[in-house]
């Protein structure tokens, strides 16, 4: 079990720091950082999602309790996100920093953590995972710009934001793929090597983003945030998993993704948007910072015997 979790947390939370020290030492300049995000947003990750959909039987995974589990837990983390940024005091641009920092979730650490605990079943159900988890916080996250800005919710607009969205793509084609029977030689290796890459080089880029700057401002905003999205969310997702009677490794994925800190991404959409952008930047590292404790916590009590 040691050297399952040295294999598991080593690699995720070395990769942030070495990502940072890349940032700050030898890589200094944005437009490489950013080049190296688009290809892992729109060709590497959704190449690892169908790669390991691909190869699983439908209808042995648990979609619908999954489905359930998700969107119950992150339906109740909205409002709670909501009620705890009035509670604090924050406008409208703060409290979708409290949002994106309750709901969104960095899932390279939860591939990287959940491949190293569990093998193909688990990137299996880590791919599921982001396929349920990303419409629903990205349509929550969307609606919730908008509505700030004043502006008119545009239904089609707001459903193809979502449906064109790279990850989402990666999923369809992943059970497509399964569907046909798989892809042909020589064509399903090359998906799965730009898949692996993925992860080490999406963590290099997030630990580029991360910064310290910003830390001491609403030290109260980001700790409640950083409870609510580390502490609360993955309890209440182990409650509802227990409710719908999902098995151990569905638990278990479950749990883990919706323990992971926010996405390093949230900054971006953050600034874009209109949102309170240095306050995103500060969560967003606050929660990775304490993510290195209860990480490990969630997964010991995920895996240890009964």
């Amino acid at each position: 079990m040691t050297a399952a979790w040295a294999d598991a947390f080593v690699p995720v939370f070395g990769l942030l720091a070495l990502g940072a020290l890349l940032r700050r030492r030898l890589l200094r300049d944005d437009a490489v950082w950013a080049g190296i995000e688009k290809l892992v947003f729109w060709v590497l990750l959704p190449c690892l999602i169908a790669s390991a959909l691909s190869g699983l039987r439908m209808g042995a995974l648990p979609v619908a309790g999954m489905a359930g589990v998700f969107w119950g837990a992150l339906a109740m983390g909205t409002l709670a996100a909501v009620l705890l940024a009035r509670a604090l005091g924050h406008g409208h641009a703060a409290l979708t920093s409290v949002l994106q920092g309750g709901i969104r979730f960095n899932n390279l650490m939860g591939f990287a953590i959940a491949g190293a605990l569990w093998g193909a079943p688990g990137l299996g159900l880590a791919a599921l995972a982001t396929g349920l988890i990303v419409p629903f916080v990205q349509a929550v996250a969307t609606l919730a710009f908008a509505l700030g800005g004043g502006g008119r919710v545009r239904a089609l607009g707001l459903a193809r934001q979502v449906l064109l969205n790279p990850l989402i793509l990666g999923c369809a084609a992943g059970f497509a793929i399964g569907a046909l029977g798989g892809l042909p030689p020589g064509v399903q290796p090359a998906v799965r090597s730009l898949g692996q890459a993925s992860v080490a080089l999406g963590l290099l880029c997030v630990g580029a983003a991360l910064t310290v700057r910003g830390l001491g401002m609403a030290a109260p905003t980001q700790l409640a945030t950083a409870c609510l999205k580390l502490l609360v969310m993955p309890g209440l997702t182990w409650g509802l998993c227990a409710l719908l009677g999902l098995g151990p490794l569905p638990t278990a994925v479950a749990v883990l993704f919706m323990a992971l800190p926010t996405a390093a991404t949230s900054y971006v959409m953050a600034r874009a948007m209109g949102g309170d952008a240095p306050l995103m930047a500060a969560i967003t590292t606050s929660e990775h910072l304490l993510s290195v404790l209860t990480l490990p916590v969630w997964v010991w009590l995920l895996t240890a015997g009964p």
